[in-house]
């Protein structure tokens, strides 16, 4: 099966098989993939949490609103983290980046403001999750891409100072009777033509 095959297969599983468990290699994998994510001027201010620990699971789908029994139910949790401060994310462009990346955030990101710096940095964590549902779909893994959390009660789990969270992704195995699936419920999109130009 080709990629666009697999696109147009891959949905958002509302209901998983709690017996279906990644595999570590498959894991280790995703965990590279991840690594590579692109970002403006290989910013990286990111954090990826791979949670499998069935306790720690339990904790966070309290706090997870109708997301709780994803939460449960799935392989991994993956939760997606950004710098919190601007200060220790310039210490970590300072230590890792060349100067003309730099000199580009100074001048055409940070000019901007904190809002601003705040707001393009939570972008770069989000182009990581189109990474992750890709490589996720082309390894025939089920995945639930998840906003409807409680991020600073997340953040108060973690105990992870340096980052804040922004959302998370469920995956493992789907229960074959999940009604989110195609067969029963078909993928509808807006006609290409309607979002897809040619200029």
């Amino acid at each position: 099966m080709n990629f666009l095959d697999k696109m147009k297969n891959r949905y958002t599983v509302k209901k998983y098989n709690p017996q279906g468990k990644i595999s570590e290699e498959q894991i280790e994998e995703l965990k590279e993939i991840l690594n590579l994510s692109p970002s403006s001027i290989n910013s990286q201010p990111w954090n990826f949490i791979f949670v499998s620990d069935s306790e720690l699971k339990k904790q966070l789908a309290e706090v997870s609103f109708i997301n709780k029994e994803k939460v449960l139910d799935c392989s991994h949790l993956i939760i997606f983290q950004v710098l919190k401060n601007t200060a220790d994310f310039e210490q970590q462009i300072e230590e890792s980046l060349p100067e003309g990346n730099i000199n580009y955030y100074k001048n055409r990101v940070k000019i901007k403001g904190e809002e601003s710096v705040k707001s393009w940095l939570g972008h770069q964590v989000y182009l990581s999750l189109g990474v992750l549902l890709s490589a996720c779909a082309a390894m025939g893994i089920d995945s639930t891409p998840m906003e409807g959390i409680e991020p600073e009660q997340y953040d108060d789990l973690l105990k992870n100072e340096k980052y804040e969270t922004l959302f998370a992704v469920a995956i493992g195995q789907k229960d074959e009777t999940d009604t989110n699936q195609p067969k029963f419920n078909p993928k509808t999109r807006l006609k290409a033509e309607k979002v897809i130009v040619e200029a």
